[in-house]
């Protein structure tokens, strides 16, 4: 089977499927695992696919997704394309296994979807239970400040965590706030992951230069924390990377405040 991915998270699904020798095509933002992607022609960035391009790679599968604003006109280019799609549009961390499910069943290969499933079940375990919950800001994006609403998978991962979610109540996958909005809230930790961005070249001294930011509990104690991208906004194996560093982050804040 030819298959060709349309963003980093399927890629690193079919991968960790064992089906790398599938994949004919990626989109440019997939980096992972490095050694196959490396040598993979490239379709364009996510949001500006070249759609011939993808056609003369003669894919039997396109694997595409509806998680950034914007995937939507791409998904519908290639739907004019007449290519062969799987749209994937997952939302809670259930949703982010059942599409592993669905990729290792178009892949032909559904009991190793169905062992990859468990295996990340197993690492995640349960909810943390904890009378402190302490409130966890996700920044997707530092200017407007963006973080995860209720329809985000990392919403989850932050209760898994042992946390809250400032934002959890609403109703969308992300939301800009105010920093009038966050100094109400005043967040215990802050976790800087910004979408797109290499961690290297993530500024946490952006975060202290906010004038209203510098009594916020997380600021004022220095608990403002980088988790790479790809552990966080990617839905797919390497979440439970950044379910860990979440909860290594809970666990740090309940010390200082024991």
């Amino acid at each position: 089977m030819r298959v060709v991915s349309h963003s980093c998270s399927n890629t690193e699904i079919v991968c960790a499927l064992g089906c790398a020798e599938m994949l004919v095509g990626v989109d440019d933002h997939s980096d992972y695992p490095a050694e196959v992607v490396i040598k993979l022609p490239r379709i364009g960035p996510d949001l500006d696919v070249d759609v011939e391009r993808v056609k003369q790679l003669k894919p039997d599968l396109v694997l595409t997704s509806l998680t950034v604003p914007g995937h939507e006109r791409i998904v519908e280019a290639l739907q004019k394309a007449r290519l062969p799609l799987l749209v994937l549009e997952p939302i809670s961390l259930e949703d982010v296994y059942r599409d592993i499910m669905l990729i290792a069943g178009a892949l032909g290969v559904d009991e190793r979807g169905r062992e990859l499933v468990e295996r990340i079940r197993e690492q995640a375990g349960t909810v943390i239970e904890s009378a402190l919950r302490p409130k966890i800001l996700v920044e997707w994006w530092p200017k407007p400040v963006i973080v995860p609403g209720r329809h985000s998978w990392v919403s989850g991962m932050i209760d898994l965590a042992g946390g809250t979610n400032p934002w959890a109540h609403r109703d969308c996958k992300s939301t800009p706030v105010t920093h009038e909005e966050v100094t109400a809230v005043a967040p215990d930790a802050i976790v800087l992951s910004w979408c797109g961005i290499a961690p290297g070249k993530v500024r946490p001294d952006i975060v202290a230069r906010r004038e209203s930011w510098r009594s916020l509990p997380a600021v004022a104690s220095g608990r403002v924390f980088c988790v790479p991208e790809a552990w966080m906004g990617r839905p797919g194996p390497r979440l439970i990377e950044g379910l860990r560093a979440l909860r290594d982050i809970v666990f740090e804040v309940s010390k200082a405040t024991l």
